[in-house]
């Protein structure tokens, strides 16, 4: 997790401090400038989609293997826990991983059932 801490760190550009509030503003714009830099997305090619070539049910399909990934991950480092063959960090960081994914996994549900109640509640 520290690794991708640091990784995340990189990516901020020199010149931009935490100090005041200024920098702050103009961290905005250097977070945007990074972001158009680093995906060629400007305001005027925004379509979504095309910068990653991936749809909606693409990107909601990662998210949900993902999560299903981290459950097994943390249902079998439980396991081996249990057995003594994983380290009690290793299997807390798992789990609480898990517990992320899944609340995650849940709120995305709510908001796509609530959504589909909404259309349904439409006048034609």
């Amino acid at each position: 997790m520290i690794d991708s801490i640091s990784k995340v760190g990189s990516l901020v550009p020199s010149g931009m401090t935490e100090d005041t509030d200024a920098t702050s503003t103009a961290s905005l714009g250097g977070t945007h400038s990074l972001f158009s830099t680093q995906t060629g997305v400007t305001a005027q090619n925004a379509t979504p989609g095309t910068a990653t070539g991936m749809s909606f049910s693409d990107v909601v399909g990662g998210v949900m293997n993902d999560a299903m990934q981290n459950l097994k991950t943390a249902e079998s480092n439980s396991l081996d826990g249990m057995l003594g063959k994983v380290s009690t960090r290793e299997v807390v960081d798992s789990v609480m991983s898990a517990q992320k994914s899944l609340q995650t996994a849940i709120a995305l549900r709510d908001k796509l059932v609530s959504a589909f109640l909404d259309i349904t509640k439409m006048q034609i």
